[in-house]
């Protein structure tokens, strides 16, 4: 599991550099400023949760199986909500109307939540263990 966490971590992170990139300077001439900061938190957020999978990949105090409910809160939570973020700050480019599916964005964020609450509800349960 270690290897597909890091591995998916990688590419999270890659990506999440190449979208911004993207954003700083293709999407920089055709969209709004506001659109643009929307944007960009999208890739932020990515970042944040690709180098959290690495740190998820990485650690040896969690279990398989915690690491793989966490690596799929954390993959889908990204998917739902930088993804979501991407299309609805490009919304003014596209001919769909992507804010008819702004409502997953907040269900990405409650996986991330959820991702986080694992982990600490695993550290809290293996300390507890260690008194």
């Amino acid at each position: 599991m270690s290897k597909k966490v890091i591995t998916t971590a990688a590419l999270l992170g890659m990506i999440a550099i190449i979208l911004g990139a993207f954003g700083a300077h293709a999407l920089k001439k055709v969209l709004s400023t506001e659109e643009l900061l929307t944007f960009e938190t999208g890739v932020r957020y990515q970042m944040y949760h690709a180098l959290f999978l690495l740190f998820i990949g990485l650690s040896t105090s969690l279990t398989e199986k915690k690491q793989k409910i966490i690596y799929y809160l954390t993959l889908f939570g990204v998917l739902l909500f930088s993804g979501s973020i991407y299309f609805l700050a490009t919304n003014s480019l596209t001919t769909f109307d992507f804010k008819k599916i702004g409502f997953i964005t907040p269900i990405g964020g409650v996986l991330l939540i959820s991702a986080w609450a694992a982990l600490l509800f695993d550290f809290f349960k293996n300390n507890k263990k260690k008194i």
